[in-house]
């Protein structure tokens, strides 16, 4: 049977790529890391450690067992987390993955009511985007990870489950004064107040009449949907420039530097006062938390999924 000890040693190597490192961070000392190393090895009968000039490097059989080591850790953490908060939620943690603007809007909501239910639960907080989110999720670091997709029927691999949580629109943004009405007569996302859950009057975004201007995409997902929805309207946008800060793509717009299509999470969660935005029709993402494995949850998910579903009305 292999030992959890070691196998901690041998994910911390992977990660550092380093003894020294990985001693560092377990508060061993080298000689005890390398000694695990070899015993592990032993253990294997597989060489999982090679020399590299004055460093070392992982075998394929070494990172195949350091990548499973990962999520084996990963698992009993999350099981020891998840007894110790068993008995009416007066302790342990939770642990939540989201992206940018989940956590600049309804998550720090989630938090509060959390806290207030369970003032006993701690939850810990990581920002990264859906892919590494689910990663996180499926390797046991988080305990629920908030998502999006913009395809509301693609269905997620095997042992994922989703909450839905709420429907966010995209908007196209323009330089110009905030609040403008678009000539639907639709509404500023910023003015309709909630967590971004709730429906918006249906708006005219006419993205083909900016064919000619020059975009700013946002992360790979968000950008891919951008391409999508100008080939719908019949032209490939030329994306002079590429930055995920909500800020930092408003100033550009503001200041001129071109257009670009925003979630609307992403502008709740900031807002600059130079730019116009238009609903555009049929650019809605779905918002999810996911948790992994069978039901039923553990109880400090639940609590914590409980508690996202109570700030995002649909």
């Amino acid at each position: 049977m292999l030992d959890i000890v070691r196998l901690r040693v041998l994910a911390a190597v992977a990660r550092h790529g380093s003894v020294t490192a990985a001693a560092r961070e377990l508060h061993y000392s080298q000689p005890s890391v390398s000694h695990h190393l070899a015993k592990l090895e032993a253990e294997t009968g597989a060489k999982l450690i090679q020399r590299a000039g004055r460093g070392i490097r992982l075998t394929e059989a070494g990172r195949l067992l350091a990548e499973r080591a990962t999520e084996i850790i990963g698992r009993i953490d999350s099981a020891s987390a998840e007894l110790s908060a068993h008995v009416g939620l007066r302790a342990g943690r939770v642990r939540l993955a989201a992206f940018p603007s989940a956590l600049g809007t309804f998550v720090p909501r989630a938090a509060a009511v959390l806290a207030g239910e369970h003032p006993g639960l701690e939850l810990r907080l990581t920002e990264t985007e859906p892919p590494d989110a689910l990663r996180m999720l499926r390797a046991g670091y988080v305990d629920v990870a908030v998502i999006f997709r913009f395809d509301g029927t693609a269905p997620e691999e095997e042992g994922i489950r989703l909450l839905h949580l709420l429907d966010d629109p995209s908007y196209l943004v323009t330089p110009g004064p905030a609040g403008v009405q678009d000539p639907a007569g639709g509404r500023d996302p910023a003015d309709s107040g909630g967590t971004g859950g709730g429906p918006l009057p249906e708006a005219a975004g006419d993205l083909a009449s900016h064919r000619a201007s020059r975009w700013i995409g946002g992360c790979e997902r968000c950008r891919s949907h951008l391409l999508e929805l100008c080939a719908r309207a019949g032209f490939e946008p030329e994306i002079a420039f590429m930055t995920d800060d909500i800020v930092a793509v408003q100033a550009l717009v503001a200041a001129g530097i071109g257009v670009t299509a925003l979630p609307g999470l992403a502008l709740r969660s900031h807002r600059n006062p130079e730019v116009t935005v238009i609903e555009l029709p049929g650019s809605t993402r779905h918002v999810y938390a996911a948790t992994y494995g069978e039901p039923p949850d553990p109880p400090a998910t639940a609590a914590l999924l409980t508690a996202l579903a109570a700030v995002t009305p649909p």
